[in-house]
């Protein structure tokens, strides 16, 4: 029964769909449920939610989504009926994934071995299996399927009413025709969200509003990147052949010829469809506040092909009409992933919308964004859902044209590091022309564009596949130029941002784990940590001058930097500014980085003059620039900070100066390969899930200083451990991450970060594994692409293990 609306309350959600009632249940779960009030403009489930077609899967390969849709098919298959009485109507039916070709069952390998790291019910069976278990289906050119037979689907509606019951039961307010008007955040901090019920002022907001999302953060001045996509189902007529049937047919998910879906639906089929090309958006500017219960009218002329190749695949349709059509909207962000989360800029106001399989993914992601706000930090990595990984640069114009990238590529094969091309560049870097016209195939992070590797004798593009391929050979030439000469990289996308003022040190220290840099030119490699002792971020610290610090971190950690040092701060008369915009960087690294430097500058480069980790200003190309000696790929190295109008002159300089020393550009691939050489954690292993010790990082935390999070991040009980391994490979596949990792013939953990080592001739890896399973030496299994490699927890890093290189002591 809904409820008269209160004046104050710790929680608002907007928005009654699957993720706004799926929060609220699960702030009850997590014992926020008395002080949290729901708003529904019209009914629960109007918008987007009552015409989803309700399936879902345990075929992810995402290893923090697996854990997710597991959790949402254990509580819609029993758990949320038993607790709150309310009908789900679960159909526990299993589903096939099939594939066509090569490429798609290494998909399917991959997947299979990340659903065995979390225990799944999966397994990789031949099409005779599929004929067995779905005699009508039409296989031709099948040439294998993921079968994972504790999937099915559910009535989106009955879900939603059974969350709304147990949220009721925990103390929810759940107001229906209730629509909020506007969203403001008071001077107290506290916001404020008018209705047309009445107006509450509450300490957290969450925007839970579908296809209203984006809209409604523009109230509160805030950019939420997504675009409504619309999207096809077809119900059939009554097909005489599942009269008769004893068991429901599994749900087929055909991603090559009908880019979706088949299953039954009570005795009819029902056919889903996401298109390949022109893909249709809507309501760029705004959402119409009466959608509600809104479909569109089908467009058979954008789906035919794919529905023309459903009744062949499915011929017991081909002679049935159409008994409904269904044609509604559907956010798209414009990587596909929801925003849960953090809304950028300002605090305690949160996403949980962008979703476009709310069924499949939001009971799950909802129990984490409630973990979030409650106890400071969700249960899986976040990083793909923050809303905080897109900045400014995700105009309108922008999204639409990556929602519709996305929209069309929702049933392509997920390759590893699939380039997304549309829309770029936005935000290149100085030198990005020039690297272009050498061979330089770029990524998009935080907009920037960096530079993947250098493509020299063939086409620029990427060559995608699960399998080593010639990108591997290129990699392999730059990690060498690098280890035996010299190389370059332009590290433009590096998140920049000065912190000065009087009391600068004393907020920075307060929210890191190492000891601050204590002399003017002195760098520090430190952790910020949440309230929960876990990871907020890695960053490298310099300290420019007695009140004045440079900080450096991956590029997508920018805003969380941002919003990080802003909240944390209290009386502190400190400046933040952020540099990335107008500061560019470049890295040089390997055994003649000296001889090629000190040929464009007369600052002294000696080990005595110049010491590792240090700082200091020097001359190059006429330009003075900050020049910090220290390396990620564990060579010999400086970092080049400077204003983005020097970057163009420095590098040319440094170029020219290498080219008798057979100087090399290199980008990403080479450097992570090089990081992984070297033992160096990244942004795969130093997440939210962890706090410093379970990333066995604790060597960067200092126990005689005070810091946010310190008692909990120490704490050594420890139920898993990153462990650092050297993996056999084969020669054909060297894996992704998210690969299970065996002991004895029983799975205790998973990769977090894969690659091959070209100088150390081995597959490296870092893997949370269960404590005993990380004792240096131990002997374990990975399994990769299907094949189970063996692998050896190693205690020291692959390459140069005593760093004497990055000291200058080996040259």
């Amino acid at each position: 029964m809904d409820q008269n609306i209160p004046t104050q309350a710790r929680v608002v959600i907007v928005g009654g769909g699957v993720m706004g009632v799926g929060l609220a249940y699960h702030l009850g779960h997590e014992g926020w449920g008395a002080d949290t009030v729901l708003l529904e403009k019209a009914e629960l489930t109007s918008g987007s939610t009552w015409h989803a077609a309700g399936q879902i899967t345990h075929s992810t390969s995402s290893f923090g989504l697996g854990k997710c849709v597991d959790y949402n098919i254990g509580l819609y298959s029993g758990v949320l009926e038993a607790e709150t009485g309310q009908p789900v109507t679960w159909h526990g039916c299993g589903s096939f994934r099939l594939a066509y070709t090569e490429d798609e069952m290494d998909w399917l390998r991959h997947t299979l071995s990340v659903g065995r790291s979390l225990g799944f019910n999966i397994e990789l069976v031949g099409p005779e299996k599929v004929a067995q278990l779905h005699p009508f289906y039409n296989l031709d050119g099948v040439l294998g399927a993921l079968h994972t037979p504790d999937d099915g689907h559910v009535d989106p509606t009955n879900v939603t009413m059974a969350m709304a019951a147990g949220a009721r039961q925990k103390g929810v307010k759940i107001i229906r025709q209730c629509r909020a008007k506007n969203i403001t955040q008071l001077p107290s901090g506290e916001w404020k969200v008018e209705s047309d019920k009445g107006t509450i002022t509450c300490e957290h907001v969450v925007n839970a509003g579908g296809t209203y999302a984006r809209q409604m953060g523009e109230w509160s001045g805030l950019q939420l990147p997504m675009t409504s996509m619309t999207h096809h189902y077809f119900v059939t007529e009554p097909v005489p052949e599942f009269e008769s049937l004893e068991t429901e047919l599994p749900v087929i998910r055909d991603d090559k010829k009908v880019s979706g879906y088949i299953r039954m639906e009570q005795k009819r089929g029902l056919i889903g469809i996401y298109e390949k090309e022109n893909p249709n958006s809507v309501w760029h500017d705004e959402c119409p506040w009466d959608y509600e219960n809104w479909l569109f009218d089908a467009d058979y002329d954008r789906v035919m092909p794919y529905l023309e190749e459903s009744l062949n695949r499915m011929p017991i349709f081909a002679e049935l009409g159409i008994q409904r059509e269904v044609h509604g909207a559907i956010s798209h962000p414009p990587d596909g992933n929801p925003l849960i989360g953090p809304a950028p800029g300002v605090s305690n106001y949160w996403c949980c919308c962008g979703t476009q399989i709310g069924i499949g993914w939001g009971p799950g992601l909802t129990r984490e964004l409630a973990r979030w706000m409650v106890h400071g930090a969700a249960d899986i990595s976040m990083r793909d859902y923050d809303p905080r990984r897109f900045g400014s640069y995700a105009t309108k114009d922008w999204q639409v044209v990556k929602a519709e990238e996305d929209y069309c590529l929702r049933h392509e094969i997920p390759f590893p590091h699939f380039n997304r091309l549309a829309g770029r560049p936005i935000k290149p870097s100085p030198l990005h022309g020039l690297l272009n016209s050498k061979g330089a195939v770029h990524e998009e992070v935080y907009g920037f564009e960096r530079p993947r590797f250098f493509a020299k004798d063939i086409a620029q593009e990427d060559h995608y596949s699960f399998n080593r391929n010639p990108v591997d050979d290129m990699v392999a030439a730059e990690v060498k130029a690098v280890r035996d000469s010299v190389g370059i990289m332009d590290v433009t996308a590096f998140t920049k941002v000065l912190v000065e003022g009087p009391d600068a040190f004393a907020l920075l220290d307060r929210l890191t784990a190492n000891r601050m840099p204590q002399k003017v030119g002195s760098i520090t490699l430190t952790h910020m940590l949440n309230r929960a002792g876990r990871i907020e971020l890695e960053t490298t610290i310099v300290r420019m001058a007695d009140d004045q610090f440079y900080l450096v971190c991956a590029a997508f950690f920018e805003q969380r930097l941002l919003d990080h040092l802003a909240q944390q701060r209290t009386t502190e008369d400190v400046t933040i500014t952020a540099l990335s915009a107008i500061w560019s960087a470049l890295s040089l690294n390997g055994p003649k980085a000296r001889t090629v430097l000190a040929d464009c500058t007369d600052a002294d480069l000696s080990n005595a003059g110049f010491r590792w980790l240090t700082a200091q200003q020097i001359i190059v190309a006429s330009h003075e620039i900050w020049a910090f000696r220290m390396s990620y790929a564990g060579e010999l190295g400086w970092e080049f900070h400077m204003p983005a109008t020097a970057c163009l002159d420095v590098y040319t300089a440094l170029w020219d100066a290498g080219v008798a020393h057979g100087i090399a550009d290199y980008g990403s691939f080479a450097m992570n390969a090089m990081r992984m050489e070297k033992g160096f954690k990244g942004a795969g292993e130093l997440t939210n899930e962890v706090t410093l010790a379970e990333a066995d990082v604790l060597r960067f935390a200092r126990t005689d200083k005070d810091y946010l999070g310190r008692d909990k991040a120490l704490n050594t009980d420890l139920p898993w451990v990153c462990a650092y391994l050297e993996i056999e490979p084969d020669g054909i596949a060297d894996g992704q991450g998210g690969e299970a990792v065996l002991h004895n013939g029983t799975v205790v953990g998973s990769t977090a970060s894969v690659a091959y080592g070209p100088t150390v001739g081995k597959i490296l890896a870092f893997a949370y594994v269960k404590p005993e399973a990380a004792i240096p030496d131990t002997v374990l299994e990975v399994i990769i692409q299907g094949s189970s490699r063996a692998a050896r927890v190693l205690a020291e890093a692959a390459y140069d293990p005593k760093s004497l290189k990055p000291r200058g002591e080996a040259e």
